[in-house]
């Protein structure tokens, strides 16, 4: 990494390709035993005594206000959407990140019933269609860039909500804790838990034709931000040139609107200095905007999981993915078990390949991702003592294993059971 990004003064000076290009691999994956964990929760807001209904701008700007002022641990954002997201500090263990978030989602829960509201998981707002309430020169401008393309960037910012697991990368050596086989483990493994953890089946309050409605439009939107880097072989390499080869969204200013740029990747802006010089600050940003399914940001950050109903639902995949990747055995196993799903996603990257859509389609009734869902999470109930886990989070992973894995199921079964029954009851 070069000196022109060791400090804030630093951040500020023009840089070049080949600079640009070097502090990519050195922040991408930070090597080492992995040893912490964390999660990213997204939650929708909805109303207490009606879910259907909308809720109006000014309920979800004070919800916003009032969890925003309380005691938390986890770092807390509001996306564009008023969907409210709760980063977990880094833990050392499965079990200090459940009790931590889970503090700090019963203080929000208490302070939004007290205004009538209530975190919803679901992957994507199931009854109707949230517009965008946050104004800021980030949103304003992502909103513009997106919509030049299609409606599923606007949808994924302002209707989706998701769990997203950290783990670290691992060690720079080979075997099961390496981060070369931890690498391509979480791209097959991310269509499993795709498929497991499918939860936004409706649109409008009708099935959509898929079981997670929210990967399919990840898979709709801007490909070379969203898709996973084509290159297994070179991680740090093929993530520097995905990031390089990117298209710059916005050029940041003192000034508003921030210019939205047509067709700009980050390489020709560091050859050409044009519409004005990089900064080492703004190649730091411009990852900001890479969505990817796998995104390393020195750990390994998993966006595939749609958001979990109930109240320990996001438990679930955390435990999971904790187990099958930082207990040595469950990720021999896990491996093994999705190892032969590498034969079927053909030439398109995740999600937009075959694999993915049809963990996104059809989740576990899937026969092949049935087949793998059964086998890692035997892997992960097994390592979970192993891990720590206390009994809450081993209970809810034996249930969700139960009602969903072992029947060929996902949460998004119970959606559309939902809505099946509403119509045959009306019609």
């Amino acid at each position: 990494m070069t000196d022109c990004f060791a400090d804030r003064e630093g951040l500020t000076r023009p840089v070049g390709e080949s600079e640009a290009d070097a502090y990519v691999r050195g922040i991408s994956f930070k090597t080492g035993p992995p040893r912490l964990l964390g999660v990213e929760l997204e939650w929708l807001v909805h109303d207490l005594h009606d879910p259907t209904r909308p809720v109006a701008a000014h309920r979800l700007a004070e919800a916003a206000d009032r969890v925003g002022a309380l005691p938390l641990r986890s770092l807390f954002t509001v996306e564009p959407g008023g969907q409210l997201e709760f980063s977990s500090q880094p833990a050392e263990s499965l079990a200090a990140c459940v009790t931590d978030v889970s503090a700090d989602l019963s203080l929000a829960r208490a302070e939004l019933r007290t205004l009538g509201l209530t975190l919803a998981g679901y992957g994507k707002e199931p009854w109707y269609e949230p517009p965008r309430v946050r104004s800021t020169p980030r949103y304003n401008a992502m909103e513009v860039y997106y919509d030049r393309i299609n409606g599923a960037g606007r949808n994924v910012m302002c209707r989706t909500a998701s769990v997203q697991v950290c783990v670290d990368a691992g060690y720079e050596g080979p075997g099961p804790m390496g981060y070369l086989r931890r690498w391509r483990l979480a791209h097959l493994l991310g269509a499993v838990l795709s498929a497991a953890f499918a939860n936004s089946p409706l649109v409008h309050g009708r099935p959509s034709g898929w079981r997670s409605t929210r990967q399919a439009c990840y898979a709709r939107m801007d490909p070379g931000r969203t898709l996973a880097p084509p290159d297994w072989h070179d991680p740090r390499a093929a993530w520097a040139a995905y990031a390089l080869d990117a298209k710059v969204m916005f050029v940041r200013s003192e000034d508003e609107p921030w210019a939205v740029q047509r067709g700009l990747p980050l390489r020709q802006w560091t050859r050409t200095g044009s519409p004005r010089q990089v900064t080492a600050d703004d190649v730091a940003y411009h990852l900001t905007t890479l969505f990817p399914p796998i995104r390393p940001r020195g750990h390994l950050e998993l966006r595939m999981i749609d958001a979990q109903p109930g109240e320990d639902g996001w438990v679930v995949p955390l435990a999971v993915t904790a187990a099958l990747f930082d207990d040595p055995s469950a990720a021999e196993t896990a491996y093994r078990a999705v190892k032969g799903l590498a034969d079927a996603p053909g030439r398109q990257p995740p999600p937009r390949n075959a694999l993915w859509r049809r963990a996104a389609r059809h989740g576990l009734a899937d026969p092949e991702l049935h087949a793998a869902a059964v086998g890692c999470f035997a892997a992960a109930r097994e390592a979970l003592p192993r891990l720590g886990a206390p009994p809450r989070v081993l209970d809810a992973v034996e249930e969700f294993t139960g009602r969903y894995v072992e029947r060929g199921r996902c949460p998004a079964d119970d959606l559309l059971d939902l809505v099946g029954a509403r119509q045959g009851g009306g019609s």
